[in-house]
């Protein structure tokens, strides 16, 4: 028995040498790009719901981004705060600024694709840039950084979306690495033509490609998923390219205790089900071969079954996925997570698997 076991930990560091080598090498080991500033027209939309305070915060810094010719889209979906009014000073203090607001629909209630399908028809130009409310671009050039990676094939730009350090924090440095792996992930299946999420916290695409989809509507009924459910049916090889950057990266504050990122975390696993079945499949094989390498190396450690081989092949998975995995957190400004590396790849594989379990027995609660 033993012995079939060390056959199957062999297989399971061969499954995760393909991940981490053979496709997520393709984002953390290529050379940064160098882009040239395209000066299109673009709408940057954002979506608030009761979120007064963020977007006192944040819409100006957007509507100063250093661009020449933009449009600030803001999308008051039925706030019961007072967000409304405050995107109504900002639209009488900048010119830049389009006001959409959206009323309770009892076919849509409470329904974010509702809102940003009316932002994207009110928007003025063809290409179109999505941020969050809570979020806020690293630099001034974010829109040309961006935009600049717009053509006539790439018509999907997939962006980074960062989380805040916070000092002498674990829980900060969970949510930071499970980003930049999710991060890593999306960029290199990008790369190797097999583009599969995106995030709404940064990301654009033209128009053109969300009617012709038909937008939202063949997932109007999943409450989650008007960032990486649409990129799942819009996104193909050719339409598809991501810019990284630093000066493209967005940033927003984190969740500060365990159980409010816990359950955002449940919203966006419940999210990735309805995902195509390939993508479902290869995301599946990756979290799981993770899951049984822990358990088959812990069983075999405690046993003591050909120790040295065992020990040998741990060190040579961390070796090469440390590698990988470092090389990506870098390009994405988040260096300090790849100490930590190993602690937190363990911790975010069995907060998972609770996850899971707890999906199974309650739906999470979508949107505001």
């Amino acid at each position: 028995m033993f012995l079939y076991l060390l056959y199957i930990f062999i297989a399971l560091i061969v499954i995760q040498f393909v991940y981490y080598i053979g496709i997520f090498s393709k984002f953390s080991f290529t050379k940064q790009e160098v882009i040239v500033p395209k000066n299109i027209p673009v709408s940057v939309i954002v979506c608030a719901k009761n979120e007064e305070e963020n977007v006192k915060e944040y819409i100006p810094i957007l509507a100063q981004q250093d661009y020449p010719t933009f449009e600030l889209v803001l999308i008051d979906d039925a706030s019961s705060d007072e967000t409304l009014e405050v995107f109504e000073a900002f639209e009488q203090q900048f010119p830049n600024i389009r006001l959409v607001k959206v009323k309770n629909n009892e076919a849509f209630w409470g329904n974010k694709k509702y809102a940003l399908t009316l932002g994207i028809k009110a928007a003025k130009y063809e290409h179109l840039l999505f941020t969050d409310a809570d979020c806020f671009p690293h630099t001034k050039d974010w829109i040309t950084q961006m935009v600049a990676h717009f053509d006539t094939e790439k018509k999907i730009v997939l962006g980074y979306g960062g989380y805040l350090k916070t000092a002498n924090s674990f829980l900060n440095k969970i949510i930071r690495y499970e980003t930049v792996l999710t991060a890593i992930q999306y960029f290199a299946w990008a790369k190797a033509g097999r583009p599969y999420m995106g995030v709404g916290r940064n990301l654009a695409y033209k128009k053109e490609v969300f009617f012709g989809v038909n937008g939202f509507i063949d997932h109007i009924q999943v409450r989650s998923g008007d960032d990486d459910l649409f990129i799942n049916q819009a996104a193909n090889s050719e339409n598809t390219t991501i810019a990284y950057h630093p000066s493209s990266f967005t940033y927003s504050e984190p969740k500060k205790t365990f159980k409010e990122w816990f359950n955002q975390k449940r919203r966006h696993i419940a999210t990735a089900e309805h995902y195509k079945l390939g993508d479902q499949i290869q995301l599946g094989v990756f979290y799981i071969s993770q899951l049984l390498f822990f358990c088959a190396a812990i069983f075999l450690l405690i046993f003591q079954y050909e120790w040295i081989i065992v020990v040998s092949l741990i060190g040579f998975r961390y070796l090469f996925s440390w590698i990988s995995f470092g090389f990506g957190a870098k390009k994405l400004n988040e260096k300090d997570v790849i100490f930590w590396y190993p602690i937190l790849e363990f911790w975010l594989i069995f907060t998972q698997i609770n996850i899971f379990i707890t999906n199974i027995f309650s739906k999470p609660v979508h949107w505001k």
